[in-house]
């Protein structure tokens, strides 16, 4: 298992894109193989970090996501292990038949860094702010999906699909967020992470909102429920042994995500205790909605995904299914 420690919710918050920055340019001490390919936003998504340490390894692009995956596609097949970062919403948003094609088709170890992925992009308002792109990812054949739940994590995870010979997307937020753990070993594609015990639910989250919560599972505590909290950041391969223990533990299960409730992790853990151990889940998410603009922290409070009001919701659902 990988070995870690959680982190005071006061503690410094830290773009989760900055833990990619330097997971990338480690890679790319440890392996020559590693090469990294942007979208005219290097700085924006980190990779100026990689470019500073090996420019002969770095190439940009431009304005052109489609050629970003198929130069990449053409360099994986060369025996190289591409790096492409660019906004989620254009990558994979603007050239998802590119990535089902070239990459996922043929089986190449493209790595597809998805940033400024989720509510948290904030003033750009609904036209940045990717919210399916965990669903549009996990559909496809042969791609592993990753959202960290911050920059530590992050970093360990861009070492680890480094690593990995199976194409990969890495979903990455904006603004700054308080650090999940103190510190982080080897990430372990496929495994989830169990943060807190519990007994009268299962709070299943992943990226900014593993920390969110965390915060509703202590405020839930303060009212008497007992809320367990796993960490999965896999989202395919899903760690369908977890899912099932917390499942058989609590009897009732509440998935969150930064993004469309539909098709994304609460329907990949649906789908799993569906065929598993048929349980009661209520999926919190972006519901049928487009985003909007405004300060990241209103947003996400505006859209029910904060401490607070996940902690309300879940004593509702619970006093549901009580009755």
């Amino acid at each position: 298992m990988t070995a870690f420690t959680l982190a005071e919710a006061e503690g410094s918050p830290e773009p989760i894109r900055m833990g990619f920055g330097r997971g990338l340019a480690a890679a790319g001490d440890a392996d020559e193989r590693v090469v990294a390919l942007c979208a005219d936003l290097t700085e924006s998504t980190q990779m100026h970090l990689f470019r500073q340490r090996h420019p002969e390894r770095f190439i940009e692009v431009g304005v052109a996501e489609q050629n970003l995956v198929t130069v990449a596609a053409g360099l994986a097949h060369a025996g190289f292990i591409p790096f492409t970062s660019s906004y989620a919403a254009f990558s994979p948003g603007r050239n998802w038949e590119q990535i089902k094609t070239t990459a996922c088709l043929n089986d190449q170890p493209v790595k597809v860094v998805g940033s400024h992925a989720g509510l948290n992009v904030g003033p750009d308002g609904a036209t940045h702010q990717m919210l399916e792109d965990i669903t549009l990812m996990r559909v496809l054949p042969n791609m592993v999906v990753v959202a960290p739940a911050d920059a530590r994590e992050a970093e360990a995870a861009t070492r680890a699909i480094a690593a990995d010979s199976r194409p990969a997307y890495l979903r990455l937020a904006r603004d700054a967020t308080n650090a999940v753990f103190d510190s982080y070993g080897e990430f372990e594609i496929g495994k989830a992470l169990s943060l807190r015990e519990g007994s009268d639910v299962g709070i299943v989250a992943t990226g900014t909102m593993t920390r969110e919560a965390l915060s509703a599972a202590a405020l839930l505590e303060q009212e008497g429920v007992s809320a367990a909290v796993l960490h999965v950041p896999t989202i395919k391969p899903l760690d369908h042994e977890a899912i099932v223990a917390l499942a058989e533990a609590t009897g009732f299960i509440v998935t969150v995500e930064e993004g469309q409730r539909v098709g994304g992790l609460g329907g990949a853990v649906a789908e799993s205790l569906a065929e598993r151990l048929p349980t009661r889940v209520i999926r919190l998410g972006v519901d049928d909605r487009f985003g909007e603009s405004g300060p990241p922290k209103e947003l996400v409070r505006r859209f029910g995904l904060d401490a607070e009001s996940l902690a309300k919701r879940i004593q509702e659902s619970l006093a549901l299914v009580a009755g």
